[in-house]
């Protein structure tokens, strides 16, 4: 059957044409549907590098930089008298901010990776070292967090963890008088198992009773507080002989980390070495074992985890014991290394709510949170030398790890200040925002 087409029919010599139906599909430039041709290889994997969650996190350090920076340039006196004759003299006002911001960043350098200002190799490095000894103790705690969160918990009990490590440990091997290759590996278990049982306390209590972890955390954190500012300060207990200060025994030399590249780095000693060895080993839990298979299928699904077959209060107890035995080493970094002279209610010095930083800014994997430790031990040790040189306040720097955390916790924040393109799933929720807007102008406009 036929369709004339207009200006077809009985008198006319235009033949009738096949019906639109019947017309094979064709495409291209005269018919207003060009063919449209995949996009190449390349430009599909170089979009899907620039959606990845390492290019974000980069991009997230350096725009908290550039934000720091900016900090740097507004409370600096300097750049304040420059800016008074600003349309006068521009060129001094940028001069005072370059010389505020790059000056602030190169003390961070000098302080963190490397001192350019001495001539002695051993003197230089000395930094590096400082970061790595202030790293241990937030990679150590970290790794609690990053495991808590694949096992779908926030342990946000760090602090509490750290503190209970640490006494426990003070407790059981601290007047005890043994050679060192028995007593510093003693104290180091000790510690590690009084963080794993009170953080096993938090996943026994959500486990039987369904309690939120946040808020057992949050209690038991103030509850250790004042327990270990208690035990500190009562001499029968922890506080040290001949003192009526609030601290603790003093660490016994054979229960202390030796310095790893000899006693010009005091900073760097066998707990890091302890920590890479842990990381190995929660890497290999998380990522190869069957018990960090349940962990991970919890955190994803808990619901689906029980169908499985899987014991789901169960493996919150163990997740909570691992993350809590990792803070306790955290606090054996501590007390065996750093601050041997004693402690006190303040031991954890704010690594554990730190470690939450280092789990988010390492996407919760060990490795990533080795090198987030890493970053934010530089950030530490560095901002020493930035307020002692250049007058730069220390909290700018803790005011970059907080926007650190802030633009991570906001991908497409991120990709809209860098014009990224979108996730697919950032699209979908666009197109069905715009549609929502749209039904809502057409109801109105009805």
């Amino acid at each position: 059957m036929t369709t004339p087409t207009p200006g077809a029919g009985p008198g006319s010599d235009l033949p009738a044409e096949p019906a639109d139906s019947q017309l094979p599909p064709v495409s291209g430039p005269l018919t207003g549907t060009p063919e449209v041709a995949p996009p190449p290889t390349s430009n599909r994997i170089i979009t899907e590098v620039m959606r990845s969650s390492a290019v974000i996190t980069v991009l997230a350090i350096v725009l908290a930089l550039i934000v720091g920076g900016i900090m740097m340039a507004v409370t600096d006196e300097r750049v304040a008298a420059a800016s008074g004759y600003f349309f006068a003299r521009p060129g001094d006002t940028l001069a005072a901010i370059w010389q505020s911001v790059s000056g602030g960043y190169d003390a961070l350098f000098r302080g963190a990776v490397f001192n350019t200002r001495v001539d002695d190799f051993a003197t230089q490095i000395r930094p590096l070292t400082n970061t790595l000894g202030f790293a241990a103790p937030l990679i150590a705690a970290g790794l609690g967090v990053a495991l808590a969160f694949r096992a779908g918990l926030f342990n946000i009990g760090g602090r509490g963890q750290i503190l209970i490590g640490a006494a426990f440990a003070a407790l059981v091997t601290f007047n005890l008088d043994l050679p060192m290759f028995i007593h510093l590996p003693l104290t180091l278990i000790a510690g590690i198992l009084g963080g794993a049982l009170w953080g096993g306390l938090v996943g026994l209590l959500k486990a039987r009773t369904g309690a939120h972890e946040v808020i057992l955390t949050i209690m038991l954190n103030y509850i250790a507080y004042y327990l270990v500012s208690w035990m500190v300060r009562t001499p029968s207990l922890l506080q040290q002989a001949g003192t009526t200060q609030s601290i603790s025994l003093r660490t016994p030399e054979s229960a202390q980390f030796p310095e790893l590249l000899g006693p010009q780095y005091p900073l760097l000693d066998w707990g890091f070495i302890v920590v890479i060895i842990a990381t190995i080993v929660v890497w290999w839990v998380i990522e190869r074992s069957s018990l960090g298979l349940r962990l991970r299928a919890v955190g994803e699904n808990p619901h689906a985890a029980r169908a499985a077959g899987i014991s789901v209060e169960r493996m919150y107890i163990y997740a909570m014991l691992f993350a809590g035995g990792l803070a306790g080493l955290a606090a054996m970094n501590q007390v065996q290394g750093q601050v041997t002279t004693g402690f006190t209610g303040s031991i954890d010095a704010g690594i554990g709510f730190d470690a939450i930083t280092v789990a988010l800014l390492g996407r919760s994997r060990p490795w990533g949170v080795f090198a987030a430790g890493i970053l934010l031990g530089a950030l530490k040790a560095g901002s020493f030398t930035m307020q002692g040189s250049e007058g730069i306040p220390v909290e700018i720097v803790l005011v970059v790890q907080a926007l650190i955390v802030l633009f991570i916790a906001a991908p497409p924040l991120v990709r809209t200040i860098f014009f990224l393109p979108k996730t697919e799933a950032e699209k979908r929720a666009s197109g069905r925002t715009k549609n929502s807007s749209r039904r809502a102008a057409v109801k109105a406009g009805a």
